[in-house]
Order: structure tokens, then C-alpha cells, then sequence
């Protein structure tokens, strides 16, 4: 028998919360494909935008399937939201401009015998695991999806598994040898799959998805106050994610997203500050520690 806690009461049902964090996350990472018209990079911070939604819904899943005394399984369904979303991520970017559709399903269907192997097989017996684990794994297509496309400029495989500009192919004649010599081409290496940035991605999302619960868990744990964390941790991700774009598309939009985020991150941390003492008991400003024989 599995008990469920009330994590907190009010606030904004779930099932909205899904509603508006799968909408707009959907409609920001379709206006990734802007540049593809445009033919610039200017829109790639839609997908970071896009990312930060998913992680908002994500992050009140965790709290409704967590709150059936599942608190140290936070990070674990995290990691597990993840791992099912790359694979859902990259096989769904061989669809092109349908990609963040055909990710929702493989997600979706992929999360869900998860969820049905947890409770019917492994027993554990939570009434909202199928639909959590089909959720979460949908949060973390979309995440992966939505910082991928911000950092190429594009949710396409060609964009995410070749390095930006690197089609000319040189040719180079040695007679001595009687050889000719090719360089240039596509690069996998230094590419957003191909250069590791992806696994970055990975645990950027999956720790931004895992901290705000865990943060805000306890007797006075506010639906606002934890949905504000996780815009706060998700911008701080998009930090990240604006700096390694400078790898892959050009300074200007690189830039435009970092300013972006670095605002985002500004207001939700003041945010949540606000908020943290709202339902802080008490608050002091402590000092730091004196050291042995300090003054």
C-alpha cells in the first residue's frame, strides 16, 4: 500500500500545469525553425525558452509522483526522464520539421512501459507512475531538444552532428608519394553530438528537473515558490548552454541568447528570494564564518 503526502495545497492544478508548460515549450522550440527562413541564427534562444517550459512542468511532476513517499527517488526519476528522452531526442531529429512531435511520442510510449515495469513488475504501486514517467520522459525530450536547438541554431541531425561551416573540402596533391590528400568536409567531431556538448546538455536538464523539489521539499513546501526555483535553475542552465553556443553559431546570436538568459536568471532568482522570505519562519543576514584566531 502506498501512502500518498500532500507536498502543498492550492495553487495551480497539474493537469494546467502540463497544459501550459507542453504548449509553450512546443511553440519556442518551433520558433528555433525561424532561422531556417530567416537564414540567421538570431532565433536559436527560442529553444532555451522552449527547454525552461518543459523543465516548469517537469519539475511539478516530480512533486506529484514524488509526493507517495518517493523523496529519494527525486534524482533517480530525473536521471531516468533523461536517458529516455535522448534516445527519443535523436531518433526524432531524423524528422525534420515534425522532429518535436515524433520526440513527444517516442518519449511518451517509451516513458510509459517504464512506468508500467515499475509498478507491475518491480511492485512499487504508485497510481500516478505510468502517467509521471510518460511525462517526465516528454520533459526531458523536450529539454535536450529545445538547449540542442539553441546551441546549433537548428533541431535538424545534420545541424547537431556537423560542426557549422565545415563543408569545404581541400584538396591537396603529393607527387613524391603519389597520393592525394582530402581534408575539410563535415567535422562530427566538433559538432553538438559529436563534440560531447549534448552530455552537458543531459546534466544540465536533468539537474535543473531534480533540485527544485528537492530544495523546496519539506512542512512549508509553496507551488509558487518551487515552480519560481525551477525557472531560476532552468535560466541558469540556459547560462551554460548560451556559452557553448558560441561554438556553433555566430557571436551575435550567441550573444543575444546569453543577455536573455542572464535576464531571465536575474528576475527569478530576485524571484524566488522574495518568495523564500515570504515563507521563511525567520530570516537573518548571517556572516561568514570566523576562522580559528580570526577577528
Amino acid at each position: 500500500m502506498t501512502v500518498k503526502i500532500e507536498a502543498s495545497s492550492g495553487g495551480m492544478p497539474h493537469n494546467t500545469i502540463m497544459m501550459y508548460g507542453l504548449i509553450v515549450s512546443v511553440v519556442c522550440i518551433y520558433l528555433t525553425y525561424l532561422n531556417q527562413l530567416t537564414d540567421t541564427q538570431w532565433f536559436a534562444f527560442f529553444g532555451g525558452i522552449g527547454a525552461i517550459a518543459a523543465l516548469w512542468w517537469g519539475s511539478d511532476t516530480i512533486k506529484h509522483l514524488c509526493s507517495y513517499g518517493l523523496g529519494t527517488g527525486v534524482p533517480s526519476a530525473g536521471m531516468i526522464a533523461f536517458g529516455i528522452g535522448a534516445i527519443a531526442m535523436v531518433f526524432a531529429t531524423k524528422f525534420d520539421i515534425a522532429t518535436p512531435i515524433v520526440a513527444i511520442i517516442i518519449a511518451g510510449i517509451i516513458g510509459a512501459i517504464i512506468g508500467y515495469i515499475a509498478n507491475s513488475i518491480v511492485n512499487m504501486n504508485i497510481p500516478v507512475m505510468v502517467m509521471s514517467m510518460c511525462e517526465l520522459a516528454i520533459v526531458g525530450a523536450l529539454t535536450m531538444l529545445g538547449f540542442s536547438a539553441m546551441c546549433a541554431g537548428s533541431f535538424g541531425f545534420n545541424n547537431l552532428v556537423v560542426a557549422a561551416g565545415s563543408g569545404e573540402v581541400i584538396m591537396a596533391i603529393i607527387p613524391e608519394l603519389g597520393v592525394i590528400v582530402q581534408s575539410g568536409g563535415p567535422l562530427f567531431g566538433a559538432s553538438v553530438i559529436g563534440g560531447s556538448v549534448l552530455a552537458v546538455i543531459f546534466i544540465l536538464g536533468a539537474m535543473a528537473l531534480q533540485h527544485p523539489f528537492n530544495a523546496c521539499l519539506g512542512p512549508n513546501e509553496s507551488q509558487d515558490r518551487t515552480l519560481m526555483l525551477a525557472a531560476e535553475v532552468g535560466f541558469l542552465s540556459m547560462i551554460a548552454v548560451a556559452v557553448m553556443s558560441y561554438a556553433f553559431i555566430d557571436g551575435l546570436s550567441a550573444t543575444i541568447a546569453l543577455v536573455v538568459s542572464l535576464l531571465g536568471w536575474y528576475y527569478t532568482f530576485t524571484q524566488y528570494v522574495a518568495l523564500s522570505k515570504r515563507d521563511a519562519f525567520m530570516w537573518l543576514d548571517a556572516k561568514p564564518i570566523r576562522e580559528v584566531g580570526g577577528k
